[in-house]
């Protein structure tokens, strides 16, 4: 289950509420629509009650994401969503519980009143907290681990303090009896944080169109000059892509990165080499030895299980198809996973189309990628009633499935 967070249109101050995979803000008063970037992930508060003062906010690290796990002969996954409490003091929560889920938040920023305490959790230690629920911490046979998808933020709990009592202002109870010394926070506190949430003007940086896309879309289209746009740091980069031109009406079209790359430790050079090391059943011809590699890695967030599939599937199949660099006509489906997220995908794809698990696994802690190419390529899929159908890699998709992404 998802947040909601609270915030002013960035153009008319308007107040507008935003879920938590929302990338778009659209302003139902003056219409506006803005991209939201965060340097890193986003700052929220847990709102106190009006008329609350001096208030401590205590920090908590969230990770919601798939987690792929390569360990002795299978590639494991799951859905995984956690918080754990940024600092060590045990007297405190370990965990937020449904409350973000049950309040609207807010972004923290310069105008958020209180004292912020230092966040000494980092993300690497949740992940590590992640690894030992599903028994693979440093466990033989285990040898990768990827997290695609992810979403990271941050949360603050907020506290007050009175007569050496430490109160959960959402909750009005004390949760701790402090020392009579004193709340001993002072050393701990974030002096000048300077988190700031910024809004890009949905502008196309190339025509001055306006761009499309979805609330939770991570890259936006210009209909206009058919040019795709991927915030990054800051700013909207373009994002090269093709289209595969379907057939028939009520075509939906979703987006695919296509990334060319090449490996060592397992090398993986050729088409070629990506048959021999996988072992797939299939004779290899000599022009497949001058073939790129190519991998297929959805840029969709979908179940981690269907995500395997796709990625093998594509990758293994491969097809020659003509393609377009313009958008199309019918629906576009919304690019949800970016292009860096996309890369973690390569090594996960490898392992899951490799037969001889037990004999090639070992080799994937020395296997790197290094990336020569990539583009985004829409793919058509032919409305089939309750599922969507792809003719060129022979694929269908429950759109109850489609939707239940847009969700993770």
């Amino acid at each position: 289950m998802g947040y909601t967070v609270e915030h002013t249109c960035p153009q008319c101050g308007a107040p507008v509420e935003l879920d938590e995979a929302d990338r778009l803000l659209k302003c139902p008063y003056c219409d506006v629509t803005s991209y939201l970037c965060a340097r890193d992930y986003v700052h929220l508060v847990l709102p106190p009650r009006a008329g609350t003062e001096d208030i401590l906010y205590v920090p908590y690290l969230r990770f919601k994401g798939s987690v792929f796990q390569c360990k002795d002969t299978a590639v494991n996954h799951r859905i995984v969503d956690i918080t754990r409490l940024g600092i060590v003091y045990p007297e405190l929560p370990a965990s937020l519980g449904v409350r973000p889920q049950a309040v609207k938040m807010k972004f923290a920023g310069p105008t958020t009143t209180g004292d912020f305490l230092r966040c000494d959790l980092h993300v690497k230690d949740v992940l590590d907290t992640v690894d030992r629920h599903m028994s693979t911490y440093v466990a033989p046979g285990f040898f990768h681990r990827a997290y695609i998808g992810e979403t990271v933020s941050r949360i603050y709990l907020p506290l007050a303090v009175k007569a050496n009592t430490l109160y959960d202002v959402l909750a009005d109870r004390p949760i701790a009896r402090l020392p009579d010394s004193g709340h001993g926070f002072a050393p701990f506190i974030d002096q000048n944080p300077r988190w700031q949430i910024t809004f890009l003007a949905t502008i196309c940086p190339a025509c001055g169109w306006n761009l499309q896309g979805e609330r939770d879309s991570v890259v936006l289209t210009c209909n206009n000059c058919h040019k795709a746009w991927e915030a990054w740091d800051g700013k909207f980069t373009r994002r090269s892509f093709l289209t595969v031109r379907g057939n028939g009406r009520n075509t939906l079209y979703l987006p695919f990165w296509k990334i060319r790359a090449r490996s060592s430790g397992l090398d993986v050079r050729s088409y070629a080499d990506f048959i021999r090391i996988t072992n797939q059943p299939k004779a290899v011809q000599d022009e497949w030895e001058k073939e790129d590699m190519w991998y297929w890695i959805p840029a969709f967030k979908i179940r981690p299980d269907l995500f395997l599939q796709l990625c093998r599937q594509m990758t293994v199949t491969r097809r020659d198809l003509d393609m377009v660099e313009e958008l199309p006509e019918d629906t576009l489906y919304p690019v949800t996973l970016p292009h860096s997220e996309a890369l973690q995908g390569l090594k996960v794809t490898l392992a899951c189309s490799m037969i001889r698990r037990k004999m090639m696994f070992p080799h994937l802690p020395h296997t790197h990628f290094t990336v020569e190419e990539s583009e985004m390529v829409y793919l058509p899929f032919a409305d089939k009633g309750q599922e969507v159908f792809q003719e060129h890699f022979y694929i269908s998709l429950s759109k109850k499935t489609l939707e239940f992404a847009r969700r993770l």
